[in-house]
């Protein structure tokens, strides 16, 4: 038994929406806690199944946690009650991997399972494990686990062969209680890297250079309990400036940054949209008859988001003339397009480049399939421009990353309602 949104399109949206704390900051921020003992106050924290998750595995650990509030987070490390993160809290998401650096930094001793996650390609841990190594630590991987050992960790030289997140991350946890000095390079530089390590800063670490490619962690004796407020969600933002454009600017957008993004807003204003910034407000002028076509590629940050590819290829299919999407991230993220095309959409990939021609004034209504987190919020919007009732399944992926969704859309005149399906699990 599963849920959809049943959408019917056509209504005509208006009004604030407010965008809400980043899962992908908060996710880290939350790993980092295992780091000391101590109170974590945070706040902006997204109600949302993967935080949910991320809690179970730290109440795993021994760790107390409870809501403040709606977004105000509490958690009291008293001290570790062991070292393994096991497969059954592990599988439910990919991140729960970052606790294998904090636990590794406070015990020298960390055994998670192999994580799960969205299937939208491979995204290796390899990176994660060559640095544990050079900080010292000896990996074994057997029987669906990974083990890491060491005496004691020492800060080093680590060169990442690719900038990724994750593994940015979890080195830069590992290092925060490492003898000596840890210089990292190839570093990934979102947004949420900066974020974590201003938290992590808070707990008395020693971290300069997060947010560009090169992170320098001296490493401290201890660590402590902090407070802290998580960023706003660059990506739930980007989703709610695709629709206020699909919708004429109707929508404004509250608590947008716009350096978190910006290649995303180039592109934007490329087309033809014009933002304009009031008071924390996003005013947003668009007019989807008069907007251009354009090319894009996804990168690494501070290049143009692959989260944000599938949101935009929505405004490409309404918007005349081709544009074209290259995938340089992931290798398996256009698994939305036969959805879209179910839809109306007239799209055709070739190898990592997905083709798409303009010019659909109206999608027609279907059912479609959420293949991952950020495909499903592109059909929901995609359903909202479509021409009857629209069926999304498998929303169970959407409400990994998007708080309160169906009630924003909702308030902002959208006709979305939560249906049980009782042929789905």
């Amino acid at each position: 038994m599963g849920y959809a949104y049943k959408i019917e399109g056509g209504s005509k949206l208006s009004g604030i929406v407010e965008v809400g704390g980043a899962k992908n900051s908060a996710l880290p921020i939350l790993a980092a806690t295992l780091l000391a003992k101590g109170r974590f106050d945070l706040e902006n924290v997204p109600n949302l199944k993967d935080i949910h998750s991320m809690i179970e595995l730290l109440a795993h650990f021994g760790l107390e946690i409870h809501w403040e509030n709606p977004n105000h987070l509490v958690i009291i490390n008293p001290g570790l009650t062991g070292i393994e993160a096991p497969y059954n809290l592990v599988k439910k998401m990919r991140a729960s991997f970052l606790v294998m650096g904090p636990i590794l930094a406070s015990e020298r001793h960390s055994r998670v399972s192999l994580p799960g996650g969205c299937a939208i390609g491979a995204r290796p841990v390899d990176y994660h494990l060559k640095g544990f190594e050079k900080l010292g630590a000896k990996i074994v991987i057997e029987h669906g686990y990974v083990e890491a050992k060491a005496d004691k960790l020492v800060g080093t030289k680590i060169i990442l062969d690719f900038p990724s997140v994750g593994a940015t991350e979890n080195i830069m946890m590992a290092s925060t209680l490492a003898e000596g000095t840890t210089i990292l390079e190839n570093a990934a530089r979102e947004p949420e890297i900066e974020d974590l390590a201003n938290f992590l800063n808070a707990m008395g670490a020693k971290i300069i250079g997060a947010g560009s490619s090169t992170i320098v962690i001296e490493g401290v004796d201890h660590l402590h309990g902090a407070k802290h407020r998580v960023i706003n969600d660059r990506i739930q933002a980007g989703t709610f400036i695709i629709a206020s454009i699909l919708q004429g600017g109707s929508i404004i957008v509250k608590g947008a940054v716009r350096e978190h993004i910006e290649k995303f807003y180039e592109v934007l204003e490329k087309m033809g949209v014009v933002f304009t910034e009031i008071d924390e407000e996003l005013h947003i002028e668009a007019d989807l008859k008069n907007l251009k076509p354009v090319n894009i590629k996804t990168m690494p940050h501070p290049g143009y988001p692959t989260d944000l590819q599938s949101q935009i290829m929505i405004l490409m299919a309404m918007v005349n003339g081709e544009s074209t999407v290259a995938e340089t991230v992931f290798e398996n993220r256009f698994m939305h397009v036969p959805e879209l095309e179910r839809l109306g959409a007239h799209i055709h990939i070739e190898g990592h480049t997905a083709f798409i021609k303009g010019g659909v004034e109206k999608f027609s209504a279907t059912e479609v399939m959420a293949s991952d987190l950020r495909a499903g919020a592109s059909l929901v919007l995609a359903g909202i421009m479509a021409e009857g009732e629209t069926l999304v399944r498998r929303i169970y992926h959407i409400d990994r990353g998007y708080d309160k969704f169906e009630e924003k859309l909702t308030k902002l005149g959208a006709k979305i309602t939560r249906v049980r399906l009782e042929d789905e699990v």
